[in-house]
């Protein structure tokens, strides 16, 4: 089943948007709004093909300086909560 989502990243990074479209379980598109452009784009381009739950296992806890998070780790939450309304 293919499923786009938008997640709203915590205010503590740079991005201020997340949008995914996920396909049983593999990541076809994501895309940052704001934040570090070229960086993001990279992130964006090495998820594309993998699985949800290995991107939120190498991702999540990733901090940005003094930060509790990053975008990464924003990403990872935006998975996350994408899983859990899909086995709601």
């Amino acid at each position: 089943m293919k499923k786009t989502f938008h997640f709203v990243p915590s205010s503590a990074v740079c991005s201020v948007g997340i949008d995914l479209t996920v396909e049983d379980g593999i990541i076809r598109e994501a895309c940052f709004e704001g934040g570090c452009n070229g960086n993001l784009q990279g992130i964006c381009m090495l998820v594309r093909g993998m699985k949800a739950e290995e991107v939120i296992e190498r991702l999540e806890g990733i901090q940005c300086g003094s930060k509790r998070t990053s975008c990464p780790d924003q990403l990872a939450k935006a998975l996350r909560a994408l899983s859990d309304e899909n086995n709601q």
